[in-house]
């Protein structure tokens, strides 16, 4: 699907500051991660204090990591989330029982991908998951690695659902990986960190002017 401009998520959200000037920048999504091994890991309590004082159309997205599905719908319902953006080996049939639970939740299948990934990993999530996020392969670790990955490769994917660009993005370079890559969304971390957890400002201000530039680009180019 096109976009005529980039959605932003930033993930690992751990304090109500740097979520407030998240909203203040423009973000689109905020991103919490219940995964214990994260340094940026929250707990439901801390993340359901910090989403219930955020003004509308915020879009919040809960990242696991192959977790108990019973225990995601917890969440889920207990923090009010409205995204969950799936790191692990779960299956097609887990992503669908998740948006048709009682409480829904619309699915992000995440995948960390090399140059030796196969278009046809993805077929069986075309129907169970709402995007594609795409972050660097790292041999043993979910994701976050703060890595890029060779943009090139994702025509060959073939995706059908609407891509999410993540891997080492920063104000540095999100301007140049919309321009090749021209995803849905792009999704920051690290890029705008002044320490695991803890969002710099100045940085994520720096980082949402280049994605603004690079979505006039988009415009100019056509």
């Amino acid at each position: 699907m096109a976009a005529s401009r980039t959605r932003v998520k930033m993930c690992g959200i751990t304090n109500r500051y740097d979520a407030q000037e998240g909203v203040r920048a423009g973000v689109d999504a905020l991103g919490f991660i219940f995964v214990e091994a994260s340094p940026r890991h929250i707990l439901p309590e801390d993340a359901r204090e910090i989403i219930f004082d955020l003004p509308p159309f915020v879009d919040c997205v809960g990242v696991f990591v192959d977790r108990d599905a019973q225990e995601v719908e917890e969440i889920i319902a207990y923090c009010g989330l409205s995204y969950v953006q799936l790191h692990g080996s779960e299956d097609s049939k887990y992503c669908e029982r998740l948006a048709r639970s009682t409480a829904p939740c619309k699915v992000i299948k995440a995948f960390r991908v090399n140059g030796e990934t196969p278009a046809e990993l993805f077929t069986p999530y075309n129907e169970a998951a709402q995007g594609f996020l795409l972050d660097t392969y790292s041999k043993g670790i979910a994701g976050g690695t703060g890595m890029v990955f060779d943009w090139r490769i994702i025509d060959s994917l073939s995706l059908q659902s609407p891509l999410i660009l993540a891997g080492g993005l920063g104000p540095e370079n999100v301007r140049e990986a919309i321009r090749q890559v021209r995803p849905f969304g792009v999704d920051v971390n690290s890029g705008v960190e002044r320490a695991p957890g803890m969002k710099d400002v100045e940085k994520l201000h720096a980082f949402m002017e280049q994605v603004r530039l690079a979505d006039q680009d988009r415009v100019l180019e056509g």
